[in-house]
């Protein structure tokens, strides 16, 4: 896996720190070439893999011989190495702790919570061909409900986007989690219109890349729709 001069991306988008790597390369309009590790495949636990990553997980870059894994990292090297515009991670001292404080606090409540329903109600079932255990589904449902009040308290508030006025890489990683529900048919935020409102003003200031980055969610939903 030697690296050439342009930026190397290995991801898979079903993952959703992927998918959120992979919307700010586009909506920024970063030069790379991906690279596909199909988890479903094992992709990631082959030797070749292993040697890049050890500890086999998507997403990973390599930028001209430079190796880095976890997504918060990499999104904040991809907003620093390639000059982005300034809102996604703002330079001004205050306004990026803003969104550092978002992205420390979403690896142990959204990201979690959000994927646990997914794994639960999706994965676990076409893995092991076993019914969904509802009560398990319910007290992850019953997390998440609680994660989803402190987002609109804590950080969405009367703002348009999670730290402010601008869309930033906080909202990539917590929309990305978000949306992850769909493969099963959950829209988590159907009785939640104000982080509705949110998403919908993500999903305009990232356009088309938007629905790309997600199509392999959808046709997961349509699969999962069409055996009810």
């Amino acid at each position: 896996m030697a690296s050439g001069r342009l930026l190397e991306v290995y991801l898979d988008l079903l993952s959703q720190p992927c998918r959120a790597v992979y919307l700010l390369l586009h909506a920024c309009k970063i030069p790379h070439t991906v690279r596909t590790v199909a988890l479903r495949k094992g992709d990631h636990r082959t030797p070749e893999f292993t040697k890049l990553n050890p500890m086999q997980k998507v997403p990973v870059i390599v930028d001209n011989g430079f190796v880095l894994t976890e997504s918060d990292a990499i999104l904040k090297y991809l907003a620093n190495k390639y000059d982005v515009p300034d809102h996604w991670y703002p330079r001004q001292p205050e306004r990026r702790a803003k969104v550092d404080e978002y992205t420390a606090w979403h690896h142990s409540y959204t990201r979690p919570h959000a994927a646990r329903v997914f794994i639960q109600e999706v994965l676990i079932p076409r893995q092991t061909g076993s019914q969904v255990d509802e009560q398990r589904v319910s007290r992850s449902l019953s997390q998440l409900e609680e994660t989803l009040d402190q987002l609109e308290t804590m950080f969405l508030g009367r703002q348009p986007f999670l730290c402010g006025h601008d869309i930033t890489l906080a909202d990539l990683l917590a929309i990305c989690e978000l949306m992850q529900p769909l493969g099963g048919g959950r829209d988590v935020l159907q009785d939640r219109p104000q982080l509705q409102r949110w998403r919908s003003r993500v999903q305009s200031a990232l356009g088309e890349s938007f629905d790309r980055a997600h199509a392999v969610l959808y046709s997961i939903r349509e699969r999962y729709k069409a055996k009810l």
